[in-house]
């Protein structure tokens, strides 16, 4: 399988009710070689009727749009069982918790604000396209704080019988990948090989069922695998 980036351009559709908007990012994307925008929505069912025609490998996508909002278009995405679907980073101006978490937990595998540089737009599909989630430093704090409110964290008990699969050094991994260490950072801490990292990296996401890293994020803080400051 070719890999997007790598072999051919990372196909990216996107997903926004401004058509100025949706301009300005095919401006931006339009001149990096590795990046091909291959289609526009200007409304949340025409983003996954479009997804399912032109198979992209990244869906940007907005929160707020007319008929099928972003949140919903993206359950509708990401609630397939195919391995091969795209990632979705939502990309809104509404610095929201409603919307982040609402984001994350319809299946985003990233979120940025709109505010952000051009510089970190190209580079989080980058991030995305490789299989890898994304969160800005700004969004993971919020994440860990949300859950460290009396209450907020998930019974752990319901993943109980997922986590008894994961070996002592997955949870070690699982741990620090809830703290955002990078591969590299993990395999420091750990006295691992990168590569090593990244194969246990991969059976933690599969053996929980999870998407990609910012999944694995919000999982272990839901289920008490890691607490905020711990």
């Amino acid at each position: 399988m070719s890999t997007p980036g790598v072999d051919r351009p990372i196909r990216v559709l996107l997903a926004d009710d401004q058509h100025l908007v949706r301009t300005g990012f095919r401006v931006i994307l339009e001149v990096e070689e590795d990046i091909e925008v291959v289609g526009e929505a200007a409304d949340g069912e025409r983003a996954v009727s479009m997804t399912r025609a032109v198979r992209p490998d990244v869906v940007l996508m907005d929160v707020q749009m007319p008929g099928v909002d972003g949140l919903e278009a993206t359950r509708r995405i990401t609630g397939t069982d195919d391995p091969d679907g795209p990632a979705v980073l939502i990309l809104t101006t509404f610095d929201r918790d409603d919307y982040l978490f609402a984001a994350l937990r319809a299946g985003a595998s990233g979120f940025l604000l709109k505010n952000g540089t051009p510089e970190a737009l190209v580079e989080a599909i980058r991030v995305l396209a490789r299989g890898d989630g994304l969160l800005a430093p700004e969004i993971t704090r919020r994440v860990i704080a949300t859950f460290a409110r009396p209450g907020a964290a998930a019974d752990p008990r319901t993943a109980e019988a997922a986590l008894d699969e994961l070996t002592p050094r997955e949870r070690d991994v699982l741990a620090r990948l809830a703290r955002g260490a990078s591969n590299a950072e993990i395999a420091a801490e750990l006295h691992l090989g990168e590569a090593t990292v990244k194969t246990h990296v991969s059976r933690v996401l599969a053996k929980l069922g999870l998407r990609d890293r910012v999944q694995a994020v919000v999982f272990a803080y839901e289920h008490g695998v890691v607490r905020p400051g711990g």
